[in-house]
């Protein structure tokens, strides 16, 4: 790589960075963020359980308001990509423990660390449907994941009044400034500790149908409410 282009990248990931996280603050300030469902999985985390919270990658950007909310330390996969060191900065500023690794690269080593870090901080994220997609379809990595963190899934719903919608792979959306926000815990649920193949699919399936169907349902509500 040449000087220049290490150069730019120091002063992204270094200097830049106390200034991206100030104004972040100041943005997230002017969001009104409203969580529904989220009695089911503090009673399940007091009772010593461990929940993997599952989100589409065109929503994730809700889910950055978790830690700062709740008295939650969760931790999510980052890629190792370049991009990625930028990104992990971010998202423990906020207050998540990123794990760092890819589905091509590292995978199963940041699938063993993050099953470490939802044991010891008994909560998780994980992108169901990233980095690359197809978008609206959970990938095998998050029953894999709750199996061996003997953790319980539960949909992060997340809908917003008004937001951006960039032209990526699955249309990442990000809320406008003073715009309302919500997120919305969806139902539970347990993965056996033995399950075989058909099992395996038929479980993935039905989780995803539920997302698909409660991330409708939020956005339809915007409708409802105005």
């Amino acid at each position: 790589m040449s000087a220049s282009k290490e150069i730019k990248y120091f002063l992204l990931n270094t200097c830049f960075t106390s200034i991206i996280f100030c104004l972040l603050d100041l943005y997230t300030k002017t969001l009104r963020v409203k969580f529904e469902g989220t009695e089911k999985v503090q009673k399940h985390l007091e009772n010593g359980g461990r929940v993997i919270i599952s989100s589409w990658h065109q929503r994730f950007f809700g889910g950055f308001f978790i830690p700062r909310i709740f008295k939650w330390s969760p931790c999510i996969m980052i890629s190792q990509s370049r991009d990625g060191d930028f990104i992990s900065r971010v998202v423990q500023h906020i207050g998540w423990i990123p794990v760092r690794g890819s589905s091509s690269r590292g995978g199963r080593v940041a699938l063993r660390v993050l099953v470490e870090g939802v044991n010891k901080n008994h909560i998780g994220g994980h992108i169901v449907d990233g980095p690359t997609g197809p978008p609206c379809v959970i990938k095998p990595g998050l029953i894999s994941l709750a199996q061996n963190a003997n953790a319980v899934i539960c949909p992060g719903i997340v809908s917003y009044g008004n937001a951006w919608i960039f032209n990526s792979w699955d249309h990442f959306m990000v809320p406008k400034p003073f715009s309302r926000v919500l997120f919305r815990f969806g139902a539970i649920f347990t993965v056996p500790e033995t399950i075989n193949d058909d099992q395996f699919e038929s479980l993935r399936k039905k989780i995803e149908d539920e997302m698909i169907k409660e991330y409708k349902a939020a956005d339809e509500s915007w409708n409802r409410k105005n």
